[in-house]
């Protein structure tokens, strides 16, 4: 009887941290993950395991202060950039791309699970945007943080019931699959594809929303939740990569519904619907949540007056963010140049919260002897680092771009750009990380 209790508690902790799934699996996965398996087959898995294998260290990291030192992610960067011109850069840096990202992004949430139920029944966008809506608004309102986190983590794994079941259904070719998990390539041109599918995983504000939600764990505890579910998490991006490899043409949500209709009955399509519904759902519940705890851990106080998990303050961060998603959604409008701007300023903040993150794993003033990093996740946090800085870069030139020209400049142009701001960044940081273990 005594070992069910730890097993019980296992099981809880997975289904806490499902809410990190829920916020990455979002339309935007399903529509970047599909669209690689319907261009490339299963040949960009491998990215997928990458961008997963990522989103697991950057959190891991991220949750690790917050035990080791006491300070959620927002309060360790406010302490390091903590006078001058770096604070006035920084914080402002954080508050635009985590809340306004969220803002511009909650839109394509709301009519992505729309998108979903619209494959299934022929009601109006208007009433499907608006219900959506409500039923985000309730469990924000009503429910704490943990609530959330099961609730997310119960649609994560209905999301992934179905994902799964539909990919296993169709008989993709196992030796396929082994091959594009394991042996990197880029087909064609599908290096940005290769970027998109790590940027659309590795979510700059699942950083602070994971520290924002850590405090009271133990280290194993955290690492064994946060393991499971974000490796189903990127089991179910897998999955939905080879459901879209069934998308013969141009990729869109009816013409792979269709598909799966005629490929093995009409029950697919629905199944597909839905799992698009939970995708945009779950996602339309983290963005704004993930917005709120992002600005209570960079304006609250020490004594968290005026921030607390239902205080207005809090709430009128994420209705902010949820009212603009329906307003949006209920006009039919896709905030296009917002979510340039959102993707700019994104491709700023990942490479400065894992820069940051890496620095101060590795200060040992803050984190203690016992959860200073190892050489090999030192080697691992390098690896993403550099592979941050490159779609940083990408993005801000994409975004650059779409504002003032029409010509992108090719892929070639763009990986030389980034690669000297590799070299340039890279050097320096390693300086900084020696000092920083050393205690100076």
């Amino acid at each position: 009887m005594a070992n069910k209790v730890p097993l019980k508690k296992r099981l809880l902790s997975i289904l806490f941290w499902s809410v990190i799934s829920a916020a990455f699996i979002g339309p935007g996965t399903v529509t970047t993950a599909a669209s690689a398996g319907a261009s490339a087959g299963y040949a960009l898995l491998w990215a997928l395991v990458f961008s997963t294998i990522a989103t697991l260290i950057l959190q891991e990291a991220s949750a690790r202060i917050t035990i080791a030192s006491g300070l959620n992610l927002g309060q360790a960067i406010k302490r390091r950039y903590s006078a001058g011109a770096a604070r006035s850069i920084a914080i402002p840096l954080v508050v635009g791309a985590i809340i306004f990202g969220s803002a511009a992004y909650e839109t394509g949430n709301i009519l992505g699970a729309v998108a979903g139920l619209a494959l299934n029944w022929h009601l109006s966008t208007a009433i499907l945007t608006l219900a959506i809506g409500v039923l985000a608004f309730i469990l924000l309102w009503f429910g704490s943080t943990n609530v959330i986190a099961k609730i997310l983590g119960i649609l994560v794994a209905f999301m992934g019931i179905l994902f799964l079941t539909t990919a296993v259904i169709l008989h993709p070719p196992i030796s396929k699959i082994l091959e594009g998990s394991i042996i990197p390539s880029i087909p064609g041109s599908s290096g940005l594809l290769v970027l998109a599918l790590v940027g659309t995983t590795v979510v700059p504000y699942n950083l602070f929303l994971g520290s924002g939600i850590s405090g009271g764990q133990s280290l194993n505890e955290l690492r064994f939740g946060l393991s499971i579910a974000i490796i189903l998490g990127g089991i179910i991006s897998m999955g939905i990569l080879v459901v879209g490899a069934a998308v013969s043409g141009t990729f869109t949500f009816e013409a792979l519904s269709n598909q799966l209709s005629m490929q093995l009955g009409p029950w697919a399509g629905y199944f597909f619907g839905f799992g698009l519904f939970a995708a945009g759902l779950s996602s339309a519940i983290t963005a704004p949540l993930a917005s709120s705890i992002t600005a209570q851990s960079l304006f609250a106080d020490e004594q968290n007056t005026g921030w607390e998990e239902h205080s207005r303050n809090f709430r009128l961060v994420w209705l902010g963010v949820l009212l603009i998603g329906i307003i949006f959604g209920l006009l039919g409008i896709k905030p296009i140049p917002a979510i340039i701007l959102a993707q700019a300023l994104n491709g700023i903040v990942l490479p400065f919260a894992a820069i940051t993150l890496w620095i101060m794993v590795n200060d040992i003033q803050l984190m203690g002897k016992d959860a200073l990093n190892g050489h090999f996740p030192n080697i691992l946090t390098g690896i993403i680092v550099i592979v941050t800085i490159i779609l940083g870069v990408i993005n801000v030139v994409k975004a650059l771009v779409n504002t003032f020209s029409r010509n992108m400049p090719g892929e070639g142009l763009l990986f030389i750009i980034s690669g000297i701001v590799v070299i340039i960044v890279t050097y320096p940081l390693y300086r900084v990380l020696r000092r920083k273990r050393e205690g100076k």
